[in-house]
């Protein structure tokens, strides 16, 4: 495994990541949506994603995008729309 240097696949990785932790930790997601902390609750979980997606792409695609945190909107906050909240 070499570190990527093309920007779709650094995003694809990404994805692959936060959907990781939003599949095997759901209950976490749900619960974080609905009391307003879904990043205190998952903090180990994404910092560990986020170290290995940091190890698998090349740093100039890192410093120039921001796929990682879109994949958290994305994967994570966008689909909970529907738990109830005070976030919304």
């Amino acid at each position: 495994m070499g570190v990527v240097k093309d920007p779709e696949v650094a995003r694809r990785i990404a994805r692959a990541v936060v959907s990781d932790i939003a599949l095997y930790h759901a209950k976490k997601v749900e619960e974080g949506i609905a009391n307003d902390n879904l990043f205190d609750l998952l903090r180990d979980e994404i910092e560990e994603g986020r170290s290995y997606y940091m190890s698998r792409v090349d740093p100039q695609v890192t410093e120039t995008s921001n796929f990682f945190n879109r994949a958290l909107v994305d994967l994570l906050v966008k689909p909970a729309g529907r738990i109830p909240s005070k976030a919304w």
